[in-house]
C-alpha cells in the first residue's frame, strides 16, 4: 500500500512539469518564428532584390540606347516593359533623364509577401532597385582593325553627313586619295604613312585615346600581324574608325594626333595584295575600304567615353555603379 502511494505521488508530481514544458514551449514560438522570418523572410528579400536589380539594369540600358540612337521614345513604356519582362509582378517608376552628363536611371520596385513574418506583424516588404546608365562618344579604346583616316579627308570624301544610312562611301587611303588640300609631299599626309596604325606583336588591333597621338604602321599593306581571314570577318560588321585632325614626323616614328571616332559598317575593301574583297570597291594601285557610316551603341566595354567627345555616330554605355 505504501508503495503505490508513492508510484501515485510520483506521477502526479510529473503533471506540473508538463505543464510548465509546454509553456515554455509556447512562450519560446515567437522567437523561434522571429528567426524563421530572419532566415526565410529575409533571404527572399535579398534574392528578390537581386531578380529586380537585374531587371532595373535591363531597363535602364534599353532606355540609354534608344537615346544614344537619338530617339528616346517612350522611356515609361519601355522602362516598365523590361522591368516586367525581368521580374513579373515588379513596376518601373518613370525613368529619370540628365543632359549634363548624359545619363538615364531607372527606379524598379516590388512587393513582396512574406512566409512567417506575418506572425510578428510585418505582411510584406517592398522591394526597390536602382540603375543608371551613363553614355558619350568614344574617348578610348582598342580598334579591331588598324586604320586610320585624315578629318579634313573623311569630311571631304564622305560630305561630312553623320550617319549616313545606307548609303554607301568607298573611302579612299591617302596617297592615292588625291583629296584636295589635305595631304603633304607625293600625297602622303605623312612620309611613310599609308593609314595603318602600329599593332602589337600578337594582334590586329590598335589601342589609341582621343586627343593624344597614335603612331604609323610603314608599309602599303595591312601590318604582319594582320590576316586575310581576320579582315574578311569584319565585312559585314560595324567597326570604330579613329579620326585624326593632325600629324607629324615619317616613317615608324610618325603620329597621328585622334580627333574622333566614326561608327563605319564594311561592306568591301582593296588592300592590296591577298587584302581584297569581291568585287573590289576600288581599282588599280588604289588603296580604299567602302561601307556606310551609321549609328553604334556599343556595350562592350572595349571603349571608354566621354560627354565631350565629338558626335560621329558612335555612342559607349556604361552601366554606373
Amino acid at each position: 500500500m505504501q508503495r503505490l502511494t508513492r508510484v501515485l505521488t510520483r506521477r502526479l508530481a510529473g503533471h506540473p512539469e508538463r505543464g510548465a514544458v509546454a509553456v515554455v514551449l509556447s512562450l519560446l514560438m515567437i522567437p523561434v518564428i522571429g528567426f524563421a522570418a530572419i532566415a526565410v523572410d529575409v533571404g527572399a528579400l535579398y534574392a528578390e532584390r537581386a531578380r529586380l536589380q537585374v531587371a532595373a539594369d535591363a531597363a535602364a540600358l534599353a532606355v540609354a540606347a534608344d537615346c544614344a540612337r537619338g530617339a528616346c521614345g517612350n522611356m515609361t513604356a519601355t522602362a516598365s516593359s523590361l522591368v516586367t519582362a525581368n521580374n513579373d509582378g515588379a513596376s518601373a517608376a518613370p525613368p529619370v533623364l540628365q543632359n549634363s552628363p548624359l545619363r538615364v536611371t531607372v527606379n524598379g520596385s516590388d512587393p513582396v509577401q512574406h512566409w512567417f513574418a506575418p506572425v510578428i506583424g510585418h505582411d510584406s516588404t517592398r522591394v526597390t532597385a536602382s540603375a543608371t546608365v551613363a553614355w558619350g562618344g568614344p574617348e578610348r579604346g582598342t580598334a579591331v582593325l588598324p586604320l586610320t583616316f585624315s578629318w579634313c579627308e573623311f569630311l571631304q570624301q564622305t560630305g561630312g553627313g553623320l550617319p549616313s544610312g545606307s548609303t554607301v562611301r568607298t573611302i579612299y587611303f591617302t596617297k592615292t586619295s588625291n583629296t584636295v588640300g589635305c595631304t603633304g609631299p607625293s600625297n602622303n599626309v605623312v612620309p611613310g604613312g599609308f593609314a595603318y596604325l602600329d599593332t602589337p606583336a600578337d594582334k590586329c588591333a590598335a589601342a589609341s585615346a582621343r586627343n593624344q597621338r597614335t603612331y604609323s604602321s610603314t608599309g602599303n599593306t595591312p601590318p604582319n600581324t594582320c590576316s586575310q581571314a581576320y579582315i574578311s570577318s569584319w565585312v559585314g560588321k560595324t567597326v570604330l574608325l579613329p579620326l585624326f585632325d593632325s600629324s607629324g614626323a615619317t616613317g615608324s616614328n610618325a603620329w597621328y594626333h585622334v580627333f574622333g571616332y566614326a561608327a563605319f559598317r564594311i561592306t568591301g575593301y582593296s588592300f592590296g595584295g591577298q587584302f581584297d574583297t569581291t568585287p573590289k570597291p576600288c581599282s588599280g594601285n588604289e588603296r580604299c575600304v567602302s561601307g556606310y557610316f551609321t549609328r553604334l551603341v556599343d556595350l562592350s566595354e572595349a571603349f571608354s567615353y566621354s560627354s565631350d567627345a565629338p558626335s560621329l555616330g558612335a555612342s559607349v554605355l556604361e552601366l554606373i555603379r
